[in-house]
């Protein structure tokens, strides 16, 4: 026979077990809908990118090339280890490579970080030139590239530096604004 408290001990058991089995079905059927986890955001991510850019006749301008290109929530995208080339077609010799860059949606300008580097067979004077910084900004659409950094630029066996430059890569013309010295060799 069942004496009173094992009939009180299995009620409070029995209703345990129905308590436990309620909250686990309420609590289950709001994380059902939900997907298993959150995305940081909701952009694209690329590897090995290659982003062609257009001229205003809709011919091929420039290409961008990256190992990583990703597209973050404030309508930007990122790059990583960005090299930038001008077609043939448009006659501008020029090569740049950067460690990071960064494209605003609104914008035209590629915004270049780390080791910045600018090249060319034809550069300024007809000569092999090199232009390092650490940060700049570049227009391929209009052909300039700016920065207020300090820059080192190489022409032939001569080098100059800089805080500060404006290059037209189409006209192969330079201006430095300021803090202005160099190495020239006969």
């Amino acid at each position: 026979m069942t004496s009173p408290r094992n009939l009180v001990v299995f009620a409070l058991l029995a209703a345990g077990a129905v308590a436990s089995w309620y909250l686990a079905r309420t609590g289950r059927g709001d994380d059902a809908d939900a997907p298993p986890f959150e995305a940081a955001h909701r952009g694209y991510y690329l590897k090995s990118a290659r982003i062609l850019g257009t001229g205003p006749d809709g011919e091929l301008l420039y290409e961008i090339r990256a190992a990583q290109a990703e597209q973050q929530d404030d309508n930007r995208v990122t790059f990583t280890d960005v090299r930038i080339d001008y077609s043939p077609q448009s006659e501008v010799p020029w090569t740049v490579n950067a460690d990071s860059a960064t494209i605003n949606q609104d914008e035209q300008r590629v915004l270049l970080r780390g080791h910045v580097r600018a090249v060319s067979a034809e550069g300024f004077s007809g000569n092999d030139t090199e232009i390092r910084t650490r940060y700049l900004e570049f227009d391929p659409e209009n052909y300039l590239a700016e920065t207020d950094e300090r820059v080192q630029i190489r022409i032939g066996a001569r080098s100059l530096t800089a805080t500060g430059m404006l290059a037209s890569l189409k006209d192969n013309h330079v201006e430095l604004k300021s803090n202005v010295s160099g190495k020239f060799a006969p």
